[in-house]
């Protein structure tokens, strides 16, 4: 099966925010970005579509001719729990230390580890494998964790070096080798 991943264009918060989970609004310059992705898709045609049910992810979706992508909340960006919507710069929590020594393993304060979010990741994978046996072509809108850890489960690239380089918003990732 291939998969095309799909990163949701930019959004109207600041630099450094922790914006995970919570479902904010999409830059001005959404109009340009989504037809730059809808180019990059071209006249593909994906045997299903999933979206994030992030507004972010959902409204690219639309654009891009998929008004009826399936949501589905395993590929939700990571939640940040009490960090949520606070510059990271400013969070005073104890945890925050602990976060950036070991991002992987350790939960922001209310939220979930990256190793949480790639467990669901990998649950709609094993999904999508048992539930759609037949579909040759999968489309997923959805957010920069979920891409680094398909990154990471389909390639092999470490996480070090993919949370370094995050794809960008907009980003269009083919892999095939999410194989039946």
């Amino acid at each position: 099966m291939k998969i095309t991943l799909i990163r949701h264009t930019s959004v109207a918060v600041r630099r450094g925010i922790c914006y995970g989970h919570t479902d904010v609004e999409l830059a001005e310059t959404f109009p340009q970005e989504a037809e730059k992705v809808a180019e990059r898709l071209g006249s593909e045609s994906f045997d299903k579509v999933f979206t994030s049910p992030l507004s972010r992810c959902r409204k690219l979706a639309a654009y891009c001719g998929f008004p009826d992508a399936i949501p589905d909340a395993r590929i939700i960006e990571m939640n940040f729990g009490e960090w949520e919507m606070h510059d990271f710069n400013e969070i005073k929590d104890p945890r925050l230390q602990e976060w950036f020594d070991d991002y992987m393993n350790v939960a922001p304060t209310g939220g979930e580890s990256a190793m949480q979010q790639r467990s669901r990741f990998i649950d709609f994978i094993e999904s999508l494998r048992l539930e759609t046996p037949n579909a040759s072509s999968v489309a997923v809108f959805t957010h920069g964790g979920i891409l680094v850890h398909a990154l990471n489960i389909f390639t092999g690239r470490d996480y070090d070096s993919l949370f370094r380089s995050i794809p960008p918003f907009g980003s269009v990732i083919t892999l095939s080798s999410c194989s039946n």
